[in-house]
């Protein structure tokens, strides 16, 4: 097999199989001793899209790991994440130290008829959000490490009616507390998250003082995430932790001061202000506008009258 060939695992065997680990004891729930893991391939590359979820906490992580297109950096960090459908890259390499650490695997079956099949989805961490491992203390450590075996203990013991409700309460849990660290982490990393503010402000004036903008139109953001290099939902996650406001929220803000500079210093109509800032119909433009003012176009230049 080619590097750039893709495994696909469907089932938590069939990746515990690949991995060189015995069958699950359960089919939709594992927890593994990644000190065992033993990739069964002769290739350097491994590329692979599993069709569950996954948690991780890594140490010694010697080969190098890409979540999507980008690098996932564990030089500090400890945790991945791993969602179904997305794409997967290690690099293998001879390890200097014997990586440690344990996996949970979670199949998206497992979750069925519980809240937490929806809320699952609402975890940033598992998209391609974030591109750096979580980082935490020892304490936190030993908070996410018992969660895990908790987990593991619950489905080793005799399954009984309650097992599932149980096991799905520890999981909601593990989430609830691997969240509060990511924003932890986004916090205390104020200089680097403040260079991406200040980013995002000078992508936002190119963009409104750009001379093309009645054709490219109101920025998404997809679109700035993009200038920026990062992925939509980091910049939303980030943004919502240091402003408290989305992505769209701060176009559309920007959008705003340019309008109030057109509509205070220029004779333009407000027809024409509406399509030099890229929108089609100025009945958009008024009804953005006046959602995020109060008064409409018009009402804010007569107050300079």
């Amino acid at each position: 097999m080619e590097p750039k060939n893709i495994y696909t695992f469907n089932t938590i065997s069939e990746f515990h199989k690949m991995s060189g680990l015995p069958k699950p004891e359960h089919p939709l729930v594992s927890l593994v001793d990644y000190s065992l893991v033993e990739y069964q391939t002769t290739k350097n590359e491994i590329s692979w899209v599993q069709n569950f979820y996954s948690v991780g906490l890594k140490r010694n992580i010697q080969g190098k790991f890409r979540y999507g297109q980008q690098k996932y950096d564990f030089d500090e960090g400890l945790m991945s994440f791993v969602a179904p459908g997305q794409v997967v890259h290690f690099t293998v390499e001879t390890p200097k130290v014997k990586p440690t650490g344990i996996l949970l695997f979670i199949h998206p079956e497992f979750l069925w008829n519980t809240p937490l099949a929806k809320d699952i989805k609402q975890y940033e961490f598992f998209g391609y959000s974030v591109n750096e491992a979580l980082f935490m203390s020892e304490k936190e450590e030993t908070i996410i490490t018992e969660l895990m075996q908790n987990i593991q203990r619950e489905y080793h013991n005799n399954i009984d009616k309650f097992s599932h409700n149980i096991i799905i309460s520890q999981i909601q849990l593990l989430l609830n507390y691997c969240e509060r660290f990511y924003q932890r982490q986004f916090i205390t990393r104020k200089k680097s998250s403040h260079q991406v503010l200040e980013r995002l402000e000078k992508v936002l004036n190119d963009w409104f003082n750009s001379a093309d903008l009645t054709e490219k139109g109101l920025p998404t953001a997809q679109q700035i995430a993009e200038v920026l290099n990062i992925s939509p939902n980091y910049l939303g996650s980030l943004l919502k932790t240091l402003t408290g406001q989305s992505t769209q929220r701060h176009i559309h803000d920007k959008l705003i001061e340019k309008a109030k500079e057109k509509l205070s210093t220029t004779r333009l109509s407000v027809s024409e202000i509406a399509f030099q800032l890229g929108f089609e119909h100025s009945q958009s433009f008024n009804k953005l506008f006046k959602s995020k003012t109060r008064v409409s176009p018009l009402e804010f230049r007569r107050s300079f009258n």
